[in-house]
């Protein structure tokens, strides 16, 4: 057996991060590794060292509903921190050496911002992307927000008035970092080439370079994609709301325009690899690779398991609990053979080949599929468009964001001034009221 596979066999819960009051929507590990950073529906950011299993700092974000994204800056000695929230807002969190963080709103999205991306090695350069369908390019050199490009629908892209993609999912090419992928509201994951774009959308047509789609989901108008993940090797990793996730090649993209072209061109097409049994219908959740070589994909699931499986023939390898509730987010350290996921439950799990054994599949996996893969089939006879579901989604924030304005006294995190507020490190926050409950999102 090979030695990465007798990791992934032997990996096993290491300990819990334990200090937010909501759920934790977010995670991720420093470019060093040694530090790991969480966002979370009680609108905090945390920084951990993840080893001892200690918290380093929080402070509050300044937002004003759940942390959907945070992110460390590389190269910033973890002083620069971005967020973004269901609140609209993309936020920075600068950490002085005096022990005091300062936050500012950097830009705004109309309605949730799902996912902030990275540009590879750079501690300036990131990427946003909201409901409103907007990708938005920040260079904190600037203190900037510039709009790149509004998604909309390719049926719409001949009429005056389009149709607006959703979009949920962020990702940069790490082999080359002018290209970039979206997906939300429908079927086609999109790749862009940023040099074909200057700095004001309204002047821009939304024009991919590429897109990518099963076949059998093409024209479905009843799937979206909640989360996408870019391999060392370019390879692009798509997850759908209630269906499964596809790995495609390069060689497997149907062009700018994939309605445009001969639907036999698309028949010769090659199809991608897929990774079914788990279920993703109730959140919206991550996908990722794991190992040295992007060995595994990663994802979390509504049963409360996480899946991984070997990325080439898709063979489920392991499936533990990592949640009482669900499993959404997983994210692998940069250098090491550990894992941090998060989910409904308010900590962080920690999981790495800390077993002694070889440990197998459990012995009802076949159960835990096959319930799985009722839940979809039942769910997809009932046809939601994903308008439909994006508004029940935005009214749930609503309600419950109204719900929380009622528990709440805002005021520590109201901003004075020019939308700034300082806030000194503390580690107990014993003088904040603490939310009751989780909110899926």
């Amino acid at each position: 057996m090979e030695a990465i596979r007798v990791l992934v066999k032997k990996i096993d819960l290491y300990g819990k991060l334990n200090g937010h009051d909501g759920c934790v929507n977010t995670i991720q590990f420093n470019s060093s590794g040694d530090h790991l950073v969480s966002g979370s529906d009680d609108r905090k950011v945390m920084l951990w060292n993840w080893a001892t299993k200690t918290l380093e700092f929080s402070y509050p974000s300044g937002h004003l509903d759940n942390i959907f994204q945070v992110r460390i800056m590389p190269y910033t000695d973890d002083r620069k921190i971005v967020t973004s929230s269901a609140d609209g807002q993309v936020r920075l969190g600068l950490v002085s050496e005096y022990s005091k963080v300062k936050t500012k709103k950097l830009g705004e999205h109309q309605g949730s911002v799902h996912n902030l991306a990275v540009e590879p090695g750079s501690p300036h350069i990131f990427y946003s992307c909201g409901e409103d369908g907007y990708v938005q390019h920040f260079d904190l050199r600037s203190n900037s927000a510039r709009k790149l490009l509004s998604c909309s629908s390719f049926a719409d892209n001949n009429k005056q008035s389009s149709s607006i993609i959703r979009l949920n999912a962020l990702v940069i090419d790490p082999r080359n970092p002018n290209y970039f992928a979206v997906g939300g509201s429908d079927e086609y994951a999109r790749v862009y080439d940023i040099r074909k774009y200057t700095w004001d959308a309204s002047s821009n047509l939304d024009s991919p370079v590429n897109t990518f789609c099963p076949r059998h989901l093409i024209d479905t108008h009843n799937v979206h994609i909640t989360s996408l993940a870019y391999s060392n090797t370019s390879d692009l990793l798509v997850s759908y709301n209630d269906e499964l996730i596809y790995l495609f090649e390069k060689n497997m993209g149907m062009g700018p325009s994939p309605l445009s072209g001969p639907r036999e061109d698309l028949q010769n097409l090659k199809e991608p690899e897929v990774y079914s049994g788990h279920r993703n219908s109730k959140t919206v959740k991550g996908v990722s690779f794991f190992g040295p070589h992007d060995e595994y994909v990663m994802s979390g699931s509504d049963c409360g398991h996480i899946f991984i499986w070997k990325k080439k023939g898709a063979e489920l390898v392991r499936l533990m609990v990592g949640d009482r509730h669900i499993v959404n987010q997983l994210e692998p350290h940069p250098h090491m053979p550990v894992i941090a996921t998060s989910g409904i439950e308010k900590n962080i799990k920690l999981w790495a080949p800390v077993s002694n054994d070889v440990l197998p599949l459990p012995h009802n996996v076949e159960e835990i599929m096959e319930t799985n893969r009722q839940g979809r089939e039942d769910h997809s006879r009932v046809t939601l468009s994903p308008q439909l579901i994006m508004h029940f989604l935005r009214l749930h924030r609503r309600q419950a964001m109204a719900f929380n304005e009622r528990r709440y006294n805002t005021a520590d995190i109201d901003s004075d001034g020019e939308d700034e507020e300082a806030y000194f490190l503390g580690l107990s926050g014993d003088d904040e009221e603490n939310p009751s409950d989780c909110n899926i999102s």
